[in-house]
């Protein structure tokens, strides 16, 4: 191969660069820093841009970690068929991961949560139960009956129920995610924030974290009008995606140094404040965990690094009034 001429080369090289599996392009995102939003003389706040796993999401992370454990452990049969409840992430995730690994999958969803999720886990070839929310309110009551409705479909012969709330294989999958932010940074990272839901994210990224530096402030995110983490009483919201309106099962409260609440409103005016000003497409989650992030800035400083998650890519939310101002 020594003296093959340079083009035979990069023909090898090209053939062995596309030969990966699409799963293999989950991961290594990268970190920016924000330059617009930040107000003078707070920490540096810099963004980790998961919108640009393959589905556009973080949860790809997590349902890559979960289907292939139980696909290697037997509780997933070949050809079986994946089942959850979601508000669309997590299904769209397990969708691509089951597509390009032959499996079959069934997802509980909502009129809740926006058409775009709809589509996409449509077009993955997901199959959907409905279950129907109260004027499009995310609420506890819904929740539970969408995990209800998972339970009952998931007796089904062949049907495996990832069950994302009781899965402590989630929180593996973003053990890359810590590390990631670790080497990106330099090692410079004082806090970490981001929103919590299932709370494998959270958790998983911040254990890699405190690794390297046991110190680390990692503060948890949710909706002000939802504050089950805080101890006050379940609501409804419409952050798609957090605040489930309870407490997560895997939800490890002495792991946590803080939690912020973030209302509806300041999470919509944010996410559109990304996009104009940072030219960052995002969801808005996304915008909750910068708010709350812009706060801790504040307090910590000029010399300090802040760290949070862009979640999923703003495309999802364009039929939703997230953009539509």
């Amino acid at each position: 191969m020594s003296g093959a001429p340079l083009t035979e080369l990069l023909e090898v090289s090209v053939r062995d660069a596309a030969s990966k599996h699409v799963l293999d392009a989950i991961g290594n995102t990268s970190l920016v820093e924000l330059r617009h939003v930040v107000p003078p003389d707070s920490a540096r706040v810099v963004v980790k841009l998961e919108s640009a796993n393959p589905t556009g999401s973080m949860k790809d992370r997590m349902a890559r970690t979960m289907v292939e454990r139980a696909a290697a452990d037997g509780r997933l049969p070949p050809g079986g068929t994946v089942v959850e409840y979601t508000a669309g992430t997590t299904g769209i995730s397990l969708a691509f991961v089951c597509a390009a690994l032959g499996y079959k999958t069934h997802f509980v969803f909502s009129d809740a949560f926006s058409d775009e999720k709809r589509y996409t886990m449509r077009a993955y070839g997901a199959e959907i139960t409905d279950v129907q929310s109260d004027e499009g309110k995310i609420t506890e009551q819904l929740i539970k009956t969408m995990i209800a409705t998972a339970g009952e479909i998931s007796r089904r012969p062949g049907h495996w129920w990832a069950d994302q709330l009781n899965n402590h294989d989630g929180e593996a999958g973003y053990q890359a995610l810590g590390e990631e932010i670790w080497h990106q940074t330099g090692g410079r990272v004082d806090a970490f924030v981001h929103a919590v839901s299932t709370a494998h994210s959270i958790h998983g990224t911040a254990r890699a974290l405190r690794r390297h530096k046991p110190d680390i402030t990692v503060v948890a995110v949710e909706p002000a009008e939802s504050a089950a983490l805080s101890g006050k009483p379940s609501g409804s919201h419409k952050i798609e995606g957090i605040g489930i309106g309870f407490i997560p099962p895997l939800w490890k409260p002495d792991e946590v140094e803080e939690i912020s609440t973030v209302a509806t409103a300041e999470a919509k005016v944010m996410a559109r404040r990304l996009a104009r000003e940072e030219a960052i497409f995002a969801g808005p989650s996304s915008g909750a965990n910068v708010v709350a992030s812009l706060r801790v800035a504040e307090r910590l400083g000029p010399r300090a690094t802040v760290v949070t998650i862009i979640v999923d890519s703003g495309l999802r939310y364009l039929t939703t009034d997230v953009f539509r101002t």
